[in-house]
């Protein structure tokens, strides 16, 4: 790591350490919720239920004994009474969990695998059950797997509202998916509880399906994409594992009492258990963020579970603009914009991975799950954790592996914002184009031939001439020090000169907050962009087939005249493209001070009307169609609009 780069990341920690822990946090549950958790299905101390009340010799569940537990306190309208069916619940719990104890891997899935086929995740309900009690943190986890497999898996009932429904009740899928019971506050008895409630709902539905002969129908799991998009960070070898285990001993970011979440999350990448280690590395992300969020913005009663009136403080909270609708919140600013897009981007972005939603909702499948989107997370926990270092540690700014992972957090730009969806988009369809660079011509004097068609080349020197005009007009709308680096001459013949400019779209442009104006900007971009994506796909297509039919003499003459029309369109075709292309990347790195223009309607109306050009230019451009001339006709239009538009705008300005 650089020596300014040091110096710039011990200015950041100072900044950011004026937020360090004031006093120990003992415990993320309000004293209501642990009161629920911890202690009210502990207390009644004798136990007078038998194992055998709740399982018969055959196997089978007895609903009975576990549903007079449920206490109501309007029977009429089914409101259960959680304080009193918690406390009745807890002695057949203990009995569960101290049986659950009692059996080995093997006999619990010969005599109660079978039961676990209706979730069609089998494998999950096994794997919790052989590591119940296998370590401090193995509740959490087992409990954060079952509850998000279970919702996956089934509707409502009364018991299951006791263990994961409303506020009121123990809630424990979202006491642990947003991070707020630590270790030692989730009684494991809850945990067995849940896996034979599990195996009883199998029962029943064994029964029910012989009754009536039902399929039941499984929902496809959900399957991450973009994979381009999503290697983020360097690859964590064994190294930088082990700088992770020594941050979470050092950092401020972490609370004492959840030190074992991030210790097993350590342990579970290392061993490969991807979705395991994410179970545990989420929800406290998710916790020290709250931590730092309830601080900076002087809110410390959010840091706490919420009672049933009020929301919990989740990351959507944490990551939005304001606070009470009115305040700013103070976590960008310390933070920055570069890491605030990054968590957004693998958290709440509707169309990006949205990782902890997926997960904690039973959406993905565990057991393989992908590398990439751990290490990504995992990364960025490290980011996070050295931000809150507590004290400046020469060591940690001059480890290289923790340098590339602070340049690649503090570099970043959003993948997966509509701004950077469109970037994307673009640079796809330039390289996209290079294919018409490159499409199959038959010997010229074979076309000469079979063609009465004889290209001008006064309209072709034309067409290039009020190209020419056209992106000189443009072109003074890309950032002032980039302008030079496109020549227009160049740009005319070859659009990968607009490629290759890393320079320029390395240029970070802030997605965070995004003003509305913005976004619908961005969206007219985002449809052009991807009309013209269909106009390429559909020339080299129709290029490709035709050409081969020419070469094998297939054509008939009325189809050797389409092919000759379709190849001197291209010409007018390829140019079009490119100078959509242009202005989709002069609007990408003006989109600012554009929407900030009093004339925003005259931009959105040009937009739409290249819009109506690029998908009229679709229709006549499909392999059905064949309207080649039709296409050069409205290619001549459209470039004479552009034209009036841009010396427009520029009139305006340099009048201004």
């Amino acid at each position: 790591m650089s020596s300014r780069s040091s110096q710039k990341m011990s200015v950041k920690n100072l900044e950011i350490n004026t937020m360090s822990t004031e006093c120990e946090v003992r415990s993320c549950l309000s004293p209501n919720v642990h009161y629920l958790v911890c202690k009210l299905g502990l207390e009644k101390e004798e136990n007078n239920i038998d194992i055998e009340s709740i399982l018969l010799n055959t196997g089978v569940i007895c609903w009975n004994t576990i549903a007079v537990c449920i206490k109501l306190i309007e029977p009429e309208n089914r409101i259960i009474d959680y304080v009193e069916s918690i406390r009745c619940l807890g002695p057949v719990c203990k009995t569960v969990h101290t049986y659950m104890k009692s059996i080995i891997p093997d006999c619990f899935d010969k005599e109660y695998g079978i039961w676990f086929n209706w979730t069609n995740r089998k494998e999950v309900f096994l794997e919790i059950f052989s590591f119940l009690s296998s370590s401090e943190t193995s509740p959490a986890l087992c409990l954060m797997k079952l509850t998000s497999t279970l919702e996956r898996a089934l509707g409502d009932m009364d018991v299951l509202r006791v263990f994961m429904g409303s506020p009121k009740s123990l809630n424990l899928r979202n006491l642990l998916w947003h991070g707020f019971a630590s270790p030692q506050e989730i009684p494991s008895m809850y945990c067995s509880m849940l896996l034979l409630m599990v195996v009883g709902l199998g029962q029943i539905f064994q029964n029910y399906k012989y009754r009536t002969d039902c399929i039941l129908v499984h929902r496809n799991m959900f399957s991450f994409s973009q994979w381009d998009q999503l290697f983020i960070f360097p690859d964590l070898c064994e190294e930088a594992l082990s700088l992770a285990e020594d941050l979470i001993k050092k950092s401020d970011f972490v609370l004492s009492i959840m030190l074992p979440y991030w210790q097993a999350g350590i342990t579970a990448y290392r061993e490969e258990r991807y979705a395991d280690s994410l179970m545990f590395i989420l929800p406290q992300m998710e916790c020290s963020l709250r931590c730092v969020y309830t601080r900076a913005n002087n809110c410390p009663h959010r840091l706490q579970t919420a009672e049933s009136e009020e929301f919990y403080t989740t990351f959507d909270e944490i990551l939005a603009k304001n606070v009470k609708r009115t305040e700013i919140n103070a976590l960008p600013t310390m933070l920055g914009e570069p890491i605030m897009e990054l968590l957004w981007d693998l958290l709440n972005n509707p169309e990006g991975p949205r990782i902890r939603d997926h997960l904690s909702h039973g959406e993905v499948d565990l057991m393989s799950f992908p590398r990439v989107i751990a290490n990504d997370i995992l990364a960025s926990s490290l980011v996070l954790l050295y931000k809150f270092i507590g004290k400046p540690c020469k060591e940690l700014e001059e480890n290289e592996i923790m340098g590339k992972i602070m340049s690649s957090a503090e570099n970043y730009s959003s993948r997966f914002h509509p701004i950077g969806k469109l970037r994307n988009q673009v640079l796809k369809c330039i390289k996209q184009l290079q294919d018409h660079n490159d499409l199959p011509r038959p010997p010229q004097d074979q076309i000469e031939k079979n063609s009465r068609f004889q290209s001008s080349e006064l309209e072709l020197h034309t067409k290039d001439t009020t190209l020419k005009r056209i992106i000189f007009c443009i072109q003074k709308h890309l950032p002032e020090e980039h302008r030079d680096a496109l020549i227009v001459e160049e740009y005319i013949q070859d659009n990968s000169k607009l490629f290759h400019l890393p320079e320029l779209w390395n240029l970070h442009i802030s997605t965070l907050y995004c003003p509305r104006t913005v976004l619908e900007v961005v969206s007219l971009l985002r449809k052009i962009v991807s009309q013209c994506s269909k106009v390429i796909e559909q020339v080299v297509y129709s290029s490709e087939s035709r050409y081969t039919e020419w070469m094998n003499k297939s054509l008939r003459s009325r189809q050797r005249i389409t092919y000759i029309h379709l190849l001197h369109s291209t010409q007018y075709i390829t140019p079009a493209m490119r100078l959509l292309l242009l202005i989709c990347t002069v609007y990408i790195f003006n989109v600012y001070n554009l929407c900030a223009q009093q004339k925003m309607q005259d931009h959105l109306k040009f937009l739409k009307l290249s819009l109506q050009f690029a998908e009229n230019l679709v229709t006549y451009t499909n392999s059905e169609k064949n309207k080649w001339s039709e296409s050069i006709n409205l290619i001549h239009k459209y470039f004479d609009k552009v034209e009036l538009f841009f010396k427009a705008i520029n009139f305006k300005e340099d009048k201004l």
